[in-house]
C-alpha cells in the first residue's frame, strides 16, 4: 500500500469557538480586590462527542467553566465551548476513547490560550489552566456508567 495516500488516524478538519462568555458581575470594585487577593478558582471540564452525518466524522466539544471567588463574592465566570470537527480512520471499537481522550488532548493547548487571553482582555491576571488528565476523566465517566447499569 502506498503510504502517501493513507489517511491519518485522526484528522482535525476544523476547530472553532462555539460559545465564549466572560462575566465580571461586580466590576470594577472586584478588580481592586483582586489586586490584593488572588481569587479562589474552580475549573470544570466536560467533553461531548457526536457523530456527524458523514461517515467517520465527529464533532467534539471541550467545555470549560472557570469560576473565581474572592471572600465569597463572585469575581468572574468564564465559559468556553471549543469544538473540533474530526475524521477518524480507526476501528469502530477505538472511536470512543479517541474522541474522549486523544482529540481533547489535541484541542487543549488552544483552549488554554483562549482562556488566558480572555482573562487578560478582561483585566484579570491570566490563568494558565493546568494540564488535564483526559484518561482519568474518561475512566471516571466509564466507571460511573458501569455503576448505573
Amino acid at each position: 500500500m502506498d503510504n502517501q495516500h493513507q489517511q491519518p488516524a485522526i484528522l482535525i478538519q476544523n476547530q472553532y469557538i462555539k460559545d465564549l462568555s466572560m462575566e465580571i458581575p461586580h466590576a470594577p470594585l472586584i478588580l481592586k480586590k483582586m489586586q490584593h487577593n488572588g481569587p479562589k478558582v474552580n475549573v470544570e471540564v466536560n467533553i461531548e462527542a457526536q457523530k456527524l452525518e458523514e461517515d467517520k466524522t465527529f464533532n467534539v466539544l471541550l467545555n470549560v467553566r472557570v469560576n473565581g471567588d474572592i471572600e465569597e463574592e463572585k469575581a468572574f465566570i468564564l465559559e468556553l465551548s471549543y469544538g473540533a470537527v474530526v475524521s477518524l480512520n480507526i476501528p469502530a471499537e477505538h472511536e470512543e476513547p479517541v474522541l474522549m481522550i486523544e482529540v481533547p488532548h489535541m484541542m487543549f493547548p488552544f483552549v488554554r490560550q483562549i482562556v488566558a487571553s480572555t482573562m487578560i482582555n478582561a483585566g484579570i491576571p491570566p490563568l494558565m489552566l493546568n494540564p488535564i488528565d483526559f484518561v482519568a476523566m474518561y475512566n471516571a465517566k466509564k466507571a460511573k456508567e458501569n455503576q448505573k447499569q
